[in-house]
């Protein structure tokens, strides 16, 4: 299945009728990351259970190391990327944040910070990446 470079955010969720019309809820935690705003108009896209499952089993380069259920993190190790430092961690080092509030840690950077790193390290949960150009 092909997805497009502009997608803010990937989630399951339920379709709920509500008088005379039907309602898909964002998760809380998309509007707390900034991806998504409240009052702001968007496409949405509904792709059913059975295309997903079946789009899985046919992908085996991401089906066997990723549960079907984890969206795949927003960026690969050695991938370029512009980011501006939102925050400092618990060790010091600068927090960035990319689609869906994913989590790119840059040593070295300060709050406000904006720079051109390198991906070096990618988890499913937050990535590592090297300064490479500072204040682009």
């Amino acid at each position: 299945m092909e997805i497009s470079d502009k997608l803010l955010c990937l989630f399951n969720t339920d379709v709920r009728a509500e008088d005379d019309r039907y309602v898909v809820e964002v998760p809380k935690r998309e509007v707390e990351s900034g991806t998504v705003e409240p009052g702001e108009t968007y496409r949405v896209a509904l792709i059913s259970r059975e295309a997903v499952e079946s789009d899985e089993s046919t992908d085996t380069s991401t089906a066997s190391t990723t549960p079907s259920s984890e969206p795949q993190p927003p960026v690969e190790v050695g991938e370029l990327r512009y980011v501006e430092i939102e925050d400092i961690g618990k060790q010091g080092d600068g927090i960035a944040r990319v689609e869906r509030g994913y989590v790119i840690i840059v040593p070295g950077a300060e709050v406000g910070d904006r720079v051109k790193i390198e991906v070096t390290e990618v988890k499913s949960n937050f990535a590592v990446g090297e300064v490479i150009e500072d204040d682009f």
